[in-house]
């Protein structure tokens, strides 16, 4: 565009490597397929020379832009200009550094920390993308906005579309995989909601299919402005940390946006001189949603400097097809058996010497029971991070001495169901929502008390149980 000439869309193949404009609304390049990049010629267009240019922004909060947690970096993906750009304050989150979960996890003291992206407006980090996709549908003069979502990409979408009335939201959901929590918010926030027979992968077939009929804008993660929004979670774990990278940065694996976004950020921040040493990536999937690490692990899938299999990648989803497998997991938000991002994350991987696990829903709600103990309750999806950073502790991964950085993804209240479950003291209802995926116990429920409503019982309980 005329307004950014020193920005621009890159396919991703290095067999095409062929480059659009970034006024095309486009998810995949038109010539071979794959997946794009947002690019930059930094030549054109003077990138921070130290991380003291982005300290100044925060300085001067007054200014919106500079309040976002993620447009404050805005010199980092210089896509848009100020007047083009749509922040609601998303970003405002918190790095909290805790020995309770750490000690759960089996670190050392001081080396464990949790990035709470349930702090963003609609309770989760996909208002970081979402800011940054919204921002690009409003500069290319967008009426309506889709995705197909477990829960928190159409919670964000509506958000987004209901408080600036810029465009309508239009939001694909799998019958019976979306927790209230999060269909409360598309509702309420007056979205046009289909729900579709069948799961998150079918909806998203759907709303591909749909959106290039009806040229209405798709926000999911394929959409390569959403992951430049993304990277500011990692630029808010390094401003908490002091610019200084941690050993590592544990992720939950769903459409594999965030991980990808994460690699692409050190990519560049190493390209740029901002950091020196780029930490290493865990990708975390639930057992039953388990494509990347199946593919990663047990088929050898690698990112081969771009020249990654794709016959195998395509085997295995016919394989899925033919056998009718649908990802089954408590962990809706990473309910996901065909990941949009899945060769972006295999590049992730290869830039941050990555690995890859499956933790199962037990592991997951056990986790989350930990997370939730120490004041920071999150949805299952996230507690996948710190499941996934105790079994690589327990492998020898991870070192007792490393510092690591574990990213909630979500609320505690995007799926309240599940957490009093975990405490409950009706089994019925534990195996209602727990047991049938598989969960067998509660190690560390928090359950109520019964008692009289009198005071001696109480006072009595109180100093039995308190």
């Amino acid at each position: 565009m005329a307004d950014a000439p020193h920005a621009f869309q890159k396919c991703l193949s290095p067999n095409c490597g062929k480059t659009y404009d970034i006024g095309q609304v486009l998810v995949a390049c038109p010539a071979c397929g794959e997946l794009l990049d947002v690019k930059y010629d930094w030549d054109q267009v003077r990138p921070p020379s130290s991380w003291k240019e982005i300290e100044a922004n925060w300085s001067r909060r007054d200014n919106p832009l500079n309040f976002s947690g993620v447009w404050r970096f805005r010199s980092l993906f210089p896509y848009a200009t100020d007047e083009q750009i749509v922040t609601l304050g998303e970003g405002q989150t918190l790095l909290q550094q805790t020995d309770r979960v750490g000690q759960y996890v089996g670190l050392d003291s001081g080396k464990l920390h949790l990035q709470y992206e349930g702090m963003n407006p609609s309770g989760s980090f996909k208002d970081n993308g979402m800011t940054a996709a919204f921002s690009h549908a409003h500069i290319v003069g967008a009426k309506r906005a889709a995705c197909a979502s477990t829960g928190n990409t159409s919670a964000s979408l509506a958000m987004y579309c209901s408080v600036t009335q810029l465009m309508k939201a239009v939001i694909f959901i799998g019958s019976g995989k979306i927790s209230y929590g999060k269909l409360s918010q598309a509702l309420d926030y007056g979205a046009l909601t289909l729900q579709i027979s069948g799961d998150f992968d079918d909806a998203m077939a759907r709303v591909k299919e749909v959106t290039k009929d009806l040229g209405i804008y798709l926000v999911n993660s394929v959409n390569p402005f959403r992951l430049e929004g993304q990277k500011s979670v990692m630029f808010r774990v390094l401003e908490a940390l002091r610019w200084e990278p941690p050993d590592w940065i544990v992720v939950p694996g769903g459409n594999l946006g965030n991980s990808s976004a994460f690699g692409k950020a050190f990519a560049e921040l190493k390209e740029l001189g901002l950091i020196t040493r780029i930490p290493r990536l865990a990708v975390i999937n639930a057992g039953g949603a388990d494509t990347l690490d199946q593919l990663y692990n047990k088929h050898n899938l690698r990112w081969n400097g771009g020249h990654f299999d794709k016959d195998l990648i395509n085997g295995y989803y016919q394989t899925m097809d033919e056998t009718g497998a649908k990802a089954s997991t408590l962990a809706s938000a990473i309910e996901i058996n065909r990941p949009v991002n899945l060769t972006k994350c295999l590049r992730a991987l290869h830039d941050c010497d990555g690995v890859v696990r499956q933790v199962n829903d037990q592991e997951i709600m056990d986790a989350k029971s930990q997370v939730g103990s120490g004041g920071m309750g999150c949805e299952p999806a996230s507690a996948a991070s710190v499941a996934g950073a105790k079994m690589l502790r327990e492998e020898g991964v991870i070192a007792p001495s490393d510092r690591v950085v574990c990213i909630l993804t979500g609320h505690l209240l995007k799926d309240p169901n599940a957490t009093v479950a975990y405490h409950t003291t009706d089994q019925d209802y534990f195996n209602q929502i727990l047991g049938s995926r598989g969960v067998k116990r509660a190690a560390h429920a928090n359950r109520a008390v019964a008692v009289k409503n009198e005071l001696a019982d109480i006072v009595t309980a109180i100093q039995l149980y308190g």
